[in-house]
C-alpha cells in the first residue's frame, strides 16, 4: 500500500514540473552520472543527471559527489518511470541554452564549417554563442550532409565553407543544434521518381554486389536494388555468378517507394525468358 501511495505522490510531484524548469537537489548516488533527491520530494531520488549532462568544465568526479547541492535544468520527464532527467551543463552555460531553446524547428541557420570529423561536421553559427567544448554550436551528421552517396564528409563540404542549414532539434546531451544541409536542397531521388513509372525500362551500371542482390546506378546519384531472384531467369547462389560490378545492364522498374526512398528493379524482366 505504501508503495502505491509513494508512486502516486511522485506522479503528482512530477506532474508539477515542466521541461526547462530549474530544480535544486542533493546528489544521492554517483555512478555513470548521478541520482538526485529533488527539493520538495525527499522520499527517494527522482532526478537523474547523465554523464554528458554533468559538466563540460570539470571532470565528472569533480562535478558531483554524494551530498553535494546542485542546480540543474529539467530536460525530460518520465512519469511512468518516476524519473526526471536533468542537465547541470545547462545551468553552467545559460547563454548557450537560451539560444538553443529559442531556435524554431525547421528554421534556416547560416554558419561556417569549423571542423570535419568521421562522424559529421561542426558549424559555427552566425548568431550563436561559442560552444565551451566543441568547435561549433551546430552539428551536421553524415546522414544529413547530402542526398547523394559520398565516401567522406570532405567530399561534400570543406573547413571554412559557408553553409545554410535547417534546424532539426536541440541536442540537450551535447548542447548543440542538430542541423541538416541536405534539407535545404532538392532531393534528386524524388525528382527522378517524378519522371519514371513502374514497368519502365532503364539502363544502368552495377555499382555494388551484396549477398541479396546488386545495386544499379540508373542516373547520377540514383541507385536501385535488383534482388538476387530478379537477376536472371536461372537460379544463382551469388550475384557474382551472373554479373560483376561495373557491368552495364538493362532493368525494369518494379516498385517505387517514395517514403523510404527505395527503387526496386528487375534485370530478369528486362530479358527474354529462356525457351
Amino acid at each position: 500500500m505504501g508503495g502505491a501511495v509513494g508512486d502516486e505522490a511522485s506522479r503528482r510531484f512530477l506532474a508539477a514540473l515542466q521541461v526547462g524548469d530549474i530544480c535544486g537537489g542533493t546528489v544521492a548516488e554517483v555512478f555513470r552520472g548521478a541520482s538526485v533527491t529533488l527539493d520538495g520530494f525527499p522520499a527517494r531520488p527522482l532526478g537523474f543527471v547523465g554523464p554528458l549532462d554533468l559538466s563540460w568544465r570539470q571532470a565528472a568526479d569533480a562535478a558531483v559527489e554524494v551530498g553535494r547541492r546542485i542546480t540543474a535544468e529539467v530536460t525530460s520527464i518520465d512519469p511512468d518511470q518516476g524519473r526526471v532527467r536533468l542537465s547541470m551543463a545547462a545551468t553552467e552555460n545559460p547563454e548557450l541554452w537560451a539560444f538553443l531553446k529559442s531556435l524554431p524547428r525547421g528554421g534556416m541557420l547560416a554558419g561556417t564549417v569549423t571542423s570535419i570529423e568521421r562522424f559529421g561536421v561542426f558549424v559555427a553559427l552566425d548568431d550563436g554563442p561559442a560552444h565551451p567544448v566543441f568547435p561549433g554550436v551546430g552539428f551536421i551528421s553524415m546522414a544529413e550532409l547530402s542526398w547523394r552517396r559520398f565516401e567522406a564528409a570532405s567530399d561534400v563540404v570543406q573547413v571554412g565553407q559557408r553553409v545554410a542549414c535547417e534546424f532539426l532539434q536541440f541536442d540537450t546531451c551535447n548542447g548543440e543544434a542538430r542541423l541538416s544541409l541536405r534539407a535545404g536542397q532538392p532531393d534528386p531521388f524524388h525528382t527522378f521518381l517524378d519522371a519514371i513509372t513502374v514497368g519502365q525500362t532503364l539502363r544502368g551500371r552495377i555499382t555494388k554486389l551484396v549477398p541479396f542482390g546488386v545495386f544499379v546506378q540508373v542516373a547520377d546519384g540514383i541507385e536501385g536494388l535488383v534482388h538476387l531472384t530478379e537477376l536472371t531467369w536461372t537460379h544463382v547462389e551469388s550475384p557474382a555468378d551472373a554479373v560483376q560490378a561495373g557491368d552495364e545492364v538493362t532493368v525494369v522498374v518494379t516498385e517505387i517507394d517514395r517514403e523510404r526512398r527505395r527503387l526496386t528493379l528487375s534485370r530478369r524482366q528486362a530479358c527474354s525468358a529462356p525457351e
